[in-house]
């Protein structure tokens, strides 16, 4: 019961601590209670034609193909003639969702609006649809929606055909921007006939909006590079040139129209996005009609020194280059609507066509709008940004309007983008104000908790436990007092600051964790007191070899081939400890087994075309070492029929799941759609995969068998190259790591020699004998943790956003669907984590004790405290975005993975030593 209260007391703490995060670095940057700000001038333009390709790659749309001819002839030419263009920066993450909401509602989306799925709002916001008179949409049931629900009124509309056509098996995913073109033309024509509908679309401030997913559903199934995506770019082209044709016509050629085409984010050459590579940043942008710049001729180089104009032979043509949130303030200038209440774009002027006093009056709004939103952030803290006092806003905008006044339109304009920028990094300032607070008292409760881990399995595996003193208690009353001052000290700092009630949890978490720890400084002290009796040296060796362990770790997380180095280290460790000498075979295959999966942290991250006969060579491969070691054990232990047709099954099973990619890559390679048969296949071997080894015999190593088979074929059917081979050359190594680590412990007394395939999982553990603890365990907690790495990074799953596959998930479904997709590929990362914690849980069987293997587990898990301060030190708010997202995904990754490994120790001893009879067998006894 106290080991029971001690795991959940330490999964308590990581959780709170882990949940911290979202509040250091994952808040939504929204406030709300601003006024709406609007230019007092007529805008130019009454109404806008908003068209988004969804997964549209800036230079898929800008280079001429091989024949130096464009492959939308239409856009080309508005571009040379008629309007303006421009690249679109995105931001990280480069998603459907957080792009949308940067386009319409002029922000950056927190990240933790993944947790809806990119689809509903966590929080209600402010877009130029909300503040336009009437907005019609078309396209993607995904991305519409959240646009109406975050409307007020009834004035927006929305019309999305049904979720299943979003299918990355489609025959033709165009069918889906066809379908939306067809709708809108069918809604013009209906207007004729319609006077209702005819009179609300002859008023001002009107939006139609088109989701065009085609592009991205093609990119995702057949790449940017295939000839469906370009095709679909050509179909766009025309579609569009065919739609402008019928507005002008509708509204007799008003001139009062205004046209912006743009993406939500690009697409890497391997069909995936969502991190930071320009080619999932960097989308088109074209800007043409009422109110918009035509054509700039340039014969001077511009200021762009990335080669595209070069490569798109576009240097003769201005580029106005913006950020994605910039495009919200552009949409609301031009039909005359307020600019989103939560926008923090800078209107780009360089692409309007209209009088200076327009210009002039737009920006002051822009950056009155910024400012509000500034103001409302001071009302909730107690401090004040120097360089925008009160006295220095009243300021900037009395000298903003007097310049206005009196003409002086170039200085208004320099004057208000100077109190944007002051606005912009006010908020930011305020925005990340309680960072390092909260990130100081997230590494302190960690530190306790670390030492508080360590002094406990000391106090209980090392002989310090001691009665009692009379001078215990004396101190025990002292630190319950100094903890209550602690505790009133940071509350009032806390109620002074106004913070919201889930600071007090984590600020206050750290006391009694302190307290906990300084509790058992009198086994500390007898620590110090028997160093005489230690081997300091082997001590201090253990120290430094661990203490540059930790380094290599932290250093892989930014270069995987640190994984291949600390894997070449490893493989001589049987040399370095003497364990050659007793054990060659053993340690011959540990040797050659680490430098086989010391091979995967080298292969491509990312960019790896799909490759299905490797997935048939893992397969094989699984099926040759199964055997193998069936062969190998056949004498030594003698299985009941129902295990041994159990085993059979299981290999029959890999082999089918084997061909079962093959079949489907197959079928979608030919447009057949995904086989009925091999998608019951693949959920019945999802379902089953933690179920069926709890069917089998639970001695040792066949118990271990029956999960490798069932894991792997799950793996299997979620594989398209090389990382299928990952789990067989990792459960190898596992198999090898379990039988050396007997040659280490028989070599210093700890075990008997007692045959590790007469042990059974399910074997009473006599707990009253409890271990002492060696400095060898230490060294199996390292390996473990790094084994947990090498899982984890090993394949290059996790390396960045954009390096998952959506192919991998084909053989279950190939309709879109975030949940589902992001849960298996989750579950293709954690089949990996099985079976490092099914062998870790094997190797502290023998003679180790229960008790003493979730101590170590905890004390594995004590070493990644030591990762997280590393990492709380790196995460940065400067540079790439790209750098930015990946030093707080290394940092949530470290702390996540603390409680995961608590969690997957308790999930694996009941995969292990648990059985579920279906039928009645006869029982036997073993020698």
């Amino acid at each position: 019961m106290r080991m029971i209260m001690f795991f959940l007391v330490g999964l308590l703490v990581h959780v709170i601590f882990f949940i911290s995060i979202f509040d250091i670095y994952f808040t939504s940057p929204l406030v709300h209670g601003m006024a709406p700000q609007v230019s007092p001038l007529p805008p130019p333009a009454s109404r806008l034609l908003l068209v988004v390709a969804d997964g549209l790659r800036a230079d898929s749309l800008y280079k001429p193909d091989a024949n130096g001819s464009t492959r939308a002839p239409y856009l080309r030419s508005v571009m040379e003639e008629t309007g303006s263009w421009g690249v679109s920066h995105t931001r990280v993450p480069t998603e459907s969702r957080p792009g949308h909401v940067a386009l319409i509602a002029g922000f950056y989306e927190d990240v933790s609006a993944v947790a809806k799925g990119w689809k509903e709002n966590p929080v209600e916001f402010d877009s130029v649809f909300n503040e336009s008179r009437h907005t019609w949409c078309w396209g993607s049931p995904d991305i519409l929606p959240m646009f109406a629900k975050g409307a007020s009124g009834d004035h927006v509309y929305t019309y999305t055909y049904p979720a299943e056509r979003e299918d990355f098996a489609s025959t033709d995913a165009s069918r889906l921007d066809t379908w939306v073109f067809d709708e809108v033309k069918s809604f013009l024509q209906s207007a004729r006939v319609n006077s209702s509908l005819m009179s609300s679309l002859q008023k001002d401030q009107n939006v139609f909006f088109l989701h065009l997913l085609g592009i991205d559903t093609n990119g995702h199934a057949h790449r940017p590079m295939s000839q469906e995506y370009l095709e679909n770019i050509r179909l766009v082209d025309s579609g569009v040139k065919e739609l402008v044709s019928m507005v002008e016509d509708l509204f007799d050629n008003d001139g009062r129209t205004a046209y912006v085409f743009t993406s939500d984010h690009g697409m890497t050459n391997w069909g995936s996005h969502g991190a930071g590579h320009p080619s999932e940043t960097l989308t088109p942008l074209l800007v043409w009609g009422a109110g918009v710049h035509t054509a700039q001729r340039v014969t001077e180089p511009q200021k762009y020194s990335d080669g595209y104009l070069q490569e798109w032979q576009l240097e003769g043509l201005r580029r106005v280059d913006v950020n994605q949130a910039d495009i919200a303030p552009l949409m609301s200038s031009l039909i005359g609507v307020p600019i989103p209440l939560n926008s923090v774009g800078v209107l780009p002027l360089q692409y309007l066509n209209n009088s200076d006093q327009f210009k002039a009056e737009s920006m002051y709004s822009n950056a009155i709008q910024i400012l509000e939103q500034f103001k409302c952030v001071l009302q909730s803290v107690c401090l004040s940004l120097r360089l925008l006092t009160e006295s220095r806003q009243a300021e900037f905008i009395n000298k903003a309007r007097v310049l206005i006044q009196l003409e002086e339109y170039e200085e208004a304009i320099s004057l208000c983008r100077s109190l944007i920028g002051h606005a912009l990094e006010g908020l930011s300032y305020y925005h990340t104000y309680d960072r390092f607070f909260l990130g100081c008292s997230v590494v302190l409760g960690f530190t306790g908790w670390t030492s508080y881990v360590v002094l406990v399995i000391l106090k209980t595996h090392a002989s310090l436990r001691r009665p009692p003193t009379p001078t215990d208690q004396v101190s025990g009353k002292t630190l319950w007092w100094m903890g209550v001052g602690a505790t009133l000290l940071i509350g009032m700092f806390l109620i002074i600051q106004r913070s919201p009630v889930t600071y007090y949890i984590y600020c206050l978490l750290p006391v009694p964790v302190w307290y906990s720890v300084l509790k058992e400084f009198g086994t500390l002290t007898d620590l110090v007191r028997s160093y005489s009796s230690l081997p300091l040296g082997k001590c201090f060796g253990y120290f430094a070899l661990v203490t540059f362990g930790i380094e290599l770790l932290v250093v892989s997380f930014f270069y995987r081939a640190m994984l291949t180095v600390g894997l070449a280290v490893l493989s001589l460790w049987p040399l370095l400890s003497g364990l050659y000498s007793k054990a060659k075979f053993r340690s011959l295959s540990w040797v050659l087994c680490c430098l086989f999966l010391a091979t995967f942290p080298m292969m491509p991250v990312v960019g790896r075309e799909a490759n299905i006969h490797m997935v048939t060579c893992a397969g094989v491969l699984s099926l040759l070492i199964s055997t193998f070691y069936l062969w190998l054990a056949r004498k030594r232990t003698t299985l009941h029929l129902t295990d041994r047709y159990l085993l059979i099954f299981q290999m029959l099973h890999v082999a089918v799941c084997a061909y079962v990619p093959t079949s489907t890559h197959s079928s979608l390679q030919l447009k057949q759609g995904l086989p009925l048969l091999n998608q019951m296949i693949s959920w019945t071997t999802l379902g089953s995969s933690l179920f069926v080894p709890l069917l089998s015999s639970t001695r040792l190593f066949h118990r271990l068998l029956s999960i490798f088979l069932s894991l792997t074929a799950t793996y299997l059917l979620l594989s398209t190259g090389s990382e299928a081979l990952f789990p067989p050359v990792l459960s190898w190594l596992m198999f090898v790591w379990i039988n050396i680590e007997q040659e280490a412990m028989l070599s210093q007394g700890i075990s008997g020699r007692q045959e590790l395939s007469t042990l059974d999982f399910s074997e009473n553990i006599d707990i009253t004998k409890i271990r002492q603890l060696k400095l060898d365990d230490i060294r199996r907690s390292y390996f473990f943790v790094f084994f947990i790495i090498t899982a984890f990074f090993g394949t290059g799953n996790i390396a960045s956003i954009n390096s998952f596959d959506p192919a991998s998930v084909y053989c279950f479904l190939t309709v879109f669907n975030p949940f589902i997709m992001g849960g298996l590929m989750m579950w293709k990362v954690i089949i990996p984590f099985i079976i490092v914690m099914c062998t870790f849980e094997t190797i502290q069987l023998w003679k180790c004790h229960h008790i003493l293997h979730h101590y170590l587990v905890l004390l594995s898990s004590s070493l990644h405290p030591s990762f997280l301060q590393h990492f709380f030190f790196l995460v940065q708010d400067y540079g790439s975005w790209l750098d930015i997202g990946t030093s707080i995904s290394h940092y949530v990754i470290v702390m996540s993975m603390t409680i995961f490994l608590m969690l997957l120790s308790l999930m694996t001893h009941i995969l292990t030593s648990r059985r579920v009879s279906l039928w009645r067998t006869r029982k036997m006894h073993f020698p």
